[in-house]
């Protein structure tokens, strides 16, 4: 009989262990999904000029530059392409920098002043980049497009400002609009269209016009 008693108490020990158990696993479990959740829901503010206008956005802290423009202000002109920063669809001017905006976080840009394709010219007051894409048939898919003419644009300021690439030759002068300058800085701006010979013609006709 004894014996009896002791095993009925060891077995309800071990059924009031077992579900203080549970009770312990599943309160920290949840606590560990709310937690996660809480995280996954972290956002910030963050305020900037896109062509011109002021800006503020209230978005996750791993959003792009890329995607707040295309996703939150509907700003598509601007192409998501490799989104690795290797074809420069996406490339947008900051401060008068070009970037590749699929590299950056939008929360970085406090402040800043973004120029994207659509702050460069409107239809019948084209600018002169645009101008000249159309007339030399810079463009055949036209996917890489408004990157490769936020390029063009930042590459002759670069030039103008005597900042030197690669295939500078002499240092000591004023950086010349060449061929050669213009194929190295551009040559972050993948066209599977092939049309790159035209896309140079265009930049040279700018280059010289402003000149």
């Amino acid at each position: 009989m004894q014996t009896l008693i002791q095993l009925e108490m060891s077995r309800r020990d071990l059924l009031i262990s077992s579900a203080a158990t549970v009770a312990v696993t599943g309160a920290a479990g949840k606590a560990v999904a709310q937690s996660a959740g809480n995280e996954m829901a972290y956002t910030s503010k963050v305020s900037f000029t896109v062509n011109g206008e002021s800006r503020d956005l209230d978005v996750d802290n791993r959003t792009t530059l890329l995607d707040a423009l295309r996703e939150h202000l509907h700003l598509t002109g601007t192409k998501k392409g490799c989104d690795h920063g290797q074809c420069g669809a996406c490339t947008v001017m900051v401060d008068g920098h070009r970037i590749n905006s699929c590299l950056t976080l939008a929360v970085m840009h406090e402040g800043d002043e973004i120029t994207t394709i659509e702050g460069l010219g409107k239809p019948g007051d084209l600018h002169p980049m645009q101008a000249a894409f159309v007339k030399h048939d810079g463009f055949q898919c036209g996917y890489c497009t408004p990157g490769q003419i936020c390029s063009a644009v930042a590459v002759l300021e670069e030039i103008k400002a005597n900042i030197p690439s690669h295939v500078t030759g002499d240092l000591t002068a004023q950086t010349a609009v060449t061929p050669a300058e213009i194929r190295e800085r551009m040559s972050g701006n993948i066209c599977r269209c092939g049309a790159y010979s035209n896309i140079l013609d265009a930049i040279v006709e700018v280059a010289e016009t402003k000149a």
